[in-house]
């Protein structure tokens, strides 16, 4: 069984903006599996179907990004065999690219230094990079809507990614 977990920000205004590149992924992954995003609980929009025979699911933590871990803390200790995949933004990393981690720190990202502080390091992370505009608050850029056009593309290439990672 495996957990994927997407990170962002749950009210509308953060819809299609770089810091929900986590939600973005899994929504996409739930339409390409076929699984309804349609539980509410542990602190999180869930969804459970198959991939392949194992059983999957998805969430999308409705506590914000900085405080992320207390959902996925809940959701560990129900599922305590699972793996847990966390889909993340990553300024550190030019558009598009993609940095997949079996374990490892938080780097300067709140919303996994949350997760680490509720379960520790031993989690599976895919970091979808979404460069950094320097000449833009940090906040601002992370919060600012991405160009759908460009950033299309760098969207598919994650779900891809997950999809690999699942199995």
């Amino acid at each position: 069984m495996v957990i994927v977990v997407g990170l962002g920000n749950p009210e509308k205004k953060y819809e299609g903006t770089y810091h929900n590149v986590g939600f973005e992924v899994v929504d996409r992954l739930a339409d390409k599996l076929g699984i309804s995003m349609d539980k509410n609980k542990f602190k999180a929009l869930v969804g459970e179907g198959f991939y392949n025979g194992e059983k999957v699911i998805l969430a999308k933590p409705q506590t914000y990004m900085n405080l992320s871990g207390e959902s996925v803390v809940l959701l560990k200790e129900k599922y305590k065999d699972a793996r847990i995949l966390v889909v993340v933004d990553d300024i550190d990393l030019p558009k598009g690219n993609i940095r997949y981690r079996e374990h490892g720190s938080a780097g300067t990202h709140n919303g996994l230094r949350n997760i680490v502080s509720h379960i520790g390091q031993e989690f599976e992370r895919i970091k979808v990079g979404i460069g950094r505009d320097i000449s833009v608050d940090l906040v601002d850029y992370v919060l600012s809507k991405f160009d759908k056009e460009t950033f299309e593309p760098i969207l598919d290439k994650a779900v891809e990614e997950v999809c690999e990672r699942i199995v």
